[in-house]
């Protein structure tokens, strides 16, 4: 029962806060900033094990408590913590009055928006005017894209499993905790450094094909040898993998401009599709097939595959419309309007 409240309450936050930040930042500013927001995830991955490390190692038993519940006092805490003040100092949308932003402010931000989706086609946004959500699970791109994102997910199923895949070089909890920590903070580094390079070339394919293929030498590498060092190699490889999964969030989002409630619930949904790649993944990682995981990581080098597949196909459709609306433009001697991200 716990686990079902805890799911229901966590669900609407993801999406929810990539729907905010693509409500304050233009498409070619986007990416960056949903990677600072999702590489408190990657942070957690490199201090919660070390954390957890310490808080196992040294708080069982304190004030009659096992070492399990106080890493959950302790980081529970914190969050809800954050989440009250949050409450009071992150406004909802450039309209919405915030105490530390002037009028002049407010107008720049509105500004700004409504630029960034000049030249979207007008009947296209006429008929954007009713139910987002219908508009969303009308639109067949919207379920491709969900398709490939769960399938990629299942790809980076090896994140949830990343201390057994790193006890498998033979160490204790403890120091398998600890060597977790310096592949998350490398991907941490890169993650930003590739968002920022897609926001600026304004690709988004591309800069996804490779922190994918990354993570498939990673998969390699570890199914050719069990050899120490070479494994935990391997594990750094992974790692650059799951800036993919928010790289294609912030695909989704660039590619619906013309209605912000639409917008809400093709990242919503997406997102939640992309939940049924983890369901799939929990039957990818039988103990049985340790230690070396060899038909796991097949497994995934599959999926990652098929979603690259799937990826291109969409690419290629992106890359159509603006092929139109170039033509229209020119035909009709319009100045250059709305381009999508490819």
């Amino acid at each position: 029962m716990s686990r079902f409240f805890l799911g229901f309450s966590e669900a609407a936050y993801y999406p929810g806060v990539l729907f905010m930040l693509s409500k304050w930042y233009k498409q070619d500013e986007l990416g960056l900033r949903m990677a600072c927001f999702t590489c408190g995830s990657t942070v957690s991955n490199v201090f919660g094990s070390l954390i957890a490390s310490g808080i196992l190692a040294t708080m069982d038993e304190v004030l009659g408590y096992a070492a399990w519940r106080w890493l959950f006092f302790i980081e529970g805490g914190l969050t809800c913590l954050l989440a009250v003040i949050a409450l009071y100092v992150v406004p909802n949308f450039p309209g919405t009055p915030a105490a530390w932003l002037t009028s002049e402010e407010h107008a720049l931000a509105q500004t700004r928006m409504e630029e960034d989706v000049r030249g979207v086609d007008s009947d296209l946004l006429k008929r954007m005017e009713g139910s987002g959500l219908v508009a969303a699970l009308t639109d067949w791109t919207v379920w491709w894209l969900a398709c490939a994102l769960g399938i990629l997910n299942a790809a980076l199923s090896y994140g949830v499993y990343f201390p057994t895949l790193a006890a498998t070089m033979g160490y204790s909890p403890t120091i398998t905790l600890l060597l977790c920590a310096p592949p998350w903070l490398v991907s941490l580094v890169t993650s930003l450094m590739i968002m920022r390079h897609s926001d600026v070339t304004r690709d988004r394919f591309w800069h996804i094909v490779g922190p994918v293929t990354s993570g498939i030498i990673g998969f390699v590498i570890a199914i050719s040898t069990m050899n120490t060092a070479v494994r935990y190699l391997s594990l750094f490889f992974m790692a650059q993998a799951t800036v993919s999964y928010i790289l294609l969030l912030t695909w989704v989002s660039n590619s619906i401009p013309e209605s912000p409630s639409k917008r809400a619930v093709a990242l919503a949904f997406v997102n939640a599709c992309a939940s049924f790649g983890n369901i799939g993944a929990s039957y990818m990682w039988p103990s049985t097939w340790g230690p070396s995981y060899s038909k796991s990581y097949l497994i995934c080098i599959a999926t990652a595959l098929t979603s690259l597949i799937m990826l291109w196909v969409y690419r290629v459709h992106l890359i159509r419309l603006n092929m139109k609306a170039e033509i229209n433009e020119r035909v009709l001697g319009l100045r250059e309007g709305f381009r999508y991200i490819t």
